[in-house]
């Protein structure tokens, strides 16, 4: 199972590099969206892996699987940039919350009758428009009084 994990953080670590390489040609954050639900699109089980069973791995395996989601998260902030006015700690969890908005996304219509190019779309825009709002530290008014 671990050798699975592996695999799956080494597409995730070669599709950043290939979009930190192409990051000077303009916004990166639509082809890094799309790079994802192609990922996910080939490799779904190895998502899924990720995200439900590495809770059974042993300590040591789980702690190898924990340094490489934080370097793959940080390669996400290298990529798009940190969120304004977030100090240290926040800006971890932010990256956290991106690479969990990524790496689950793609399985939120799964259950919907949807043509795959609408799923798509519908994901893009979902994605595009957290991240950036995110990113951009656009203020939100708190509801809690």
């Amino acid at each position: 199972m671990l050798d699975l994990i592996e695999e799956f953080f080494d597409e995730l670590h070669s599709t950043l590099k290939r979009l930190q390489r192409r990051k000077l040609q303009g916004d990166c954050l639509p082809a890094l969206i799309r790079a994802h639900l192609k990922l996910h699109r080939e490799l779904p089980r190895h998502f899924r892996l990720v995200e439900r069973d590495s809770g059974c791995l042993n300590p040591d395996q789980q702690l190898r699987v924990g340094q490489l989601r934080e370097r793959y998260e940080q390669q996400l902030v290298q990529l798009l940039g940190t969120p304004t006015g977030l100090g240290p700690q926040a800006q971890r969890a932010a990256a956290h919350a991106l690479a969990n908005l990524l790496n689950s996304a793609p399985s939120w219509f799964s259950e919907q009758p949807l043509a795959e190019r609408e799923r798509e779309a519908l994901l893009e825009n979902l994605l595009s428009g957290a991240i950036e709002r995110l990113l951009g530290g656009v203020p939100v008014r708190s509801a809690v009084a």
